[in-house]
Protein backbone atom coordinates (compact mmCIF):
# COMPACT_ATOMS: atom_id res chain seq x y z
CA UNK A 1 0.00 0.00 0.00
CA UNK A 2 1.29 3.80 -0.84
CA UNK A 3 2.43 6.35 1.40
CA UNK A 4 -0.16 8.79 2.06
CA UNK A 5 1.97 11.32 1.65
CA UNK A 6 2.58 10.63 -1.44
CA UNK A 7 -1.21 11.58 -2.93
CA UNK A 8 -1.36 14.64 0.02
CA UNK A 9 2.00 16.09 0.72
CA UNK A 10 0.51 18.18 2.79
CA UNK A 11 0.49 17.53 6.62
CA UNK A 12 -2.92 17.03 7.53
CA UNK A 13 -3.17 18.53 10.67
CA UNK A 14 -3.69 21.84 9.11
CA UNK A 15 -7.09 20.61 7.36
CA UNK A 16 -9.46 21.17 9.90
CA UNK A 17 -8.41 25.26 9.72
CA UNK A 18 -7.66 25.29 6.29
CA UNK A 19 -11.45 23.95 5.14
CA UNK A 20 -13.00 25.85 7.54
CA UNK A 21 -15.92 27.96 6.23
CA UNK A 22 -15.08 31.53 6.59
CA UNK A 23 -18.37 33.44 4.59
CA UNK A 24 -19.96 33.02 1.14
CA UNK A 25 -19.08 35.30 -2.01
CA UNK A 26 -21.76 37.10 -3.32
CA UNK A 27 -22.22 34.42 -5.88
CA UNK A 28 -23.70 32.38 -2.49
CA UNK A 29 -20.44 30.30 -3.03
CA UNK A 30 -18.17 29.38 -0.03
CA UNK A 31 -15.64 30.56 1.04
CA UNK A 32 -12.98 28.24 3.75
CA UNK A 33 -9.84 29.48 5.03
CA UNK A 34 -7.95 27.98 2.05
CA UNK A 35 -9.90 29.24 -0.82
CA UNK A 36 -9.42 33.48 0.83
CA UNK A 37 -5.73 32.29 1.48
CA UNK A 38 -5.47 31.41 -2.53
CA UNK A 39 -7.69 34.56 -3.11
CA UNK A 40 -4.81 36.53 -1.51
CA UNK A 41 -2.49 34.91 -3.59
CA UNK A 42 -1.03 33.08 -0.55
CA UNK A 43 0.22 29.55 -0.18
CA UNK A 44 -2.32 27.96 2.09
CA UNK A 45 -0.46 25.24 3.49
CA UNK A 46 2.68 27.53 4.46
CA UNK A 47 0.85 30.28 5.72
CA UNK A 48 -0.97 28.07 7.78
CA UNK A 49 2.11 26.86 8.84
CA UNK A 50 3.46 30.20 9.59
CA UNK A 51 0.20 31.11 11.23
CA UNK A 52 0.73 27.52 13.80
CA UNK A 53 4.25 28.75 14.43
CA UNK A 54 2.95 32.42 16.12
CA UNK A 55 1.46 30.83 18.63
CA UNK A 56 -2.80 31.33 19.35
CA UNK A 57 -2.88 34.90 20.45
CA UNK A 58 -0.35 36.55 16.95
CA UNK A 59 -1.87 34.03 14.46
CA UNK A 60 -5.38 35.29 15.74
CA UNK A 61 -3.98 38.95 15.25
CA UNK A 62 -2.12 38.19 11.87
CA UNK A 63 -5.09 36.05 10.46
CA UNK A 64 -7.98 38.84 11.02
CA UNK A 65 -5.56 41.27 8.90
CA UNK A 66 -5.48 38.74 6.64
CA UNK A 67 -8.81 38.06 6.60
CA UNK A 68 -9.21 42.00 6.03
CA UNK A 69 -8.04 41.79 2.44
CA UNK A 70 -10.36 39.23 1.73
CA UNK A 71 -12.86 41.78 -0.21
CA UNK A 72 -15.11 38.98 -2.52
CA UNK A 73 -16.93 37.64 1.14
CA UNK A 74 -19.42 40.31 2.09
CA UNK A 75 -19.43 38.58 6.10
CA UNK A 76 -16.31 39.75 7.17
CA UNK A 77 -16.34 42.93 6.78
CA UNK A 78 -15.98 44.28 10.36
CA UNK A 79 -15.85 40.64 11.54
CA UNK A 80 -12.74 40.01 10.15
CA UNK A 81 -11.33 40.01 13.63
CA UNK A 82 -13.49 37.82 15.17
CA UNK A 83 -13.65 35.36 12.78
CA UNK A 84 -9.66 34.94 12.78
CA UNK A 85 -9.62 35.19 16.35
CA UNK A 86 -12.55 32.01 16.21
CA UNK A 87 -10.79 30.21 13.29
CA UNK A 88 -7.11 30.35 15.06
CA UNK A 89 -8.20 27.83 17.26
CA UNK A 90 -8.84 25.24 14.80
CA UNK A 91 -4.71 25.34 14.11
CA UNK A 92 -2.48 22.84 15.49
CA UNK A 93 -0.26 23.62 18.60
CA UNK A 94 3.53 24.28 17.69
CA UNK A 95 4.53 21.37 18.45
CA UNK A 96 2.42 19.86 16.26
CA UNK A 97 3.88 21.79 13.34
CA UNK A 98 5.69 19.88 10.32
CA UNK A 99 9.65 19.46 11.24
CA UNK A 100 8.54 19.28 15.21
CA UNK A 101 9.34 16.15 16.95
CA UNK A 102 6.63 13.65 16.44
CA UNK A 103 5.81 10.72 14.40
CA UNK A 104 5.35 12.43 11.06
CA UNK A 105 8.76 14.08 10.91
CA UNK A 106 10.28 10.63 11.77
CA UNK A 107 8.79 9.51 8.60
CA UNK A 108 10.93 12.16 5.90
CA UNK A 109 9.88 13.77 3.56
CA UNK A 110 8.52 11.95 0.33
CA UNK A 111 11.03 11.60 -3.03
CA UNK A 112 10.00 14.40 -5.19
CA UNK A 113 8.55 13.03 -8.64
CA UNK A 114 11.71 14.39 -10.76
CA UNK A 115 14.09 12.42 -8.35
CA UNK A 116 11.86 9.10 -8.74
CA UNK A 117 11.52 8.96 -12.28
CA UNK A 118 15.78 9.48 -12.39
CA UNK A 119 16.09 6.46 -10.21
CA UNK A 120 13.76 4.59 -12.55
CA UNK A 121 16.04 5.93 -15.91
CA UNK A 122 19.19 5.01 -14.67
CA UNK A 123 17.86 1.17 -13.15
CA UNK A 124 16.53 0.80 -16.69
CA UNK A 125 19.78 1.59 -18.49
CA UNK A 126 21.68 -0.68 -15.76
CA UNK A 127 19.49 -3.63 -16.58
CA UNK A 128 19.70 -2.91 -20.40
CA UNK A 129 23.56 -2.63 -20.38
CA UNK A 130 23.54 -6.32 -18.23
CA UNK A 131 20.51 -7.82 -20.49
CA UNK A 132 22.06 -6.65 -23.80
CA UNK A 133 25.96 -7.74 -23.33
CA UNK A 134 26.96 -4.41 -23.58
CA UNK A 135 28.73 -4.91 -27.33
CA UNK A 136 26.90 -2.96 -29.47
CA UNK A 137 27.83 -4.96 -32.57
CA UNK A 138 24.11 -5.78 -33.21
CA UNK A 139 25.47 -9.62 -33.65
Amino acid sequence: MSEPLVLNPNPPQFEPFLYAFVGDDPRGSPVTVLSALARLNLDPWAEAAELAALGREAAATRFGALLSRVRDVPALGQAHGPVGRELARLLPDRSARPGGAGPASAKGAPLAPGLVWAIVAVLLLAAQMILGGGSGTGE
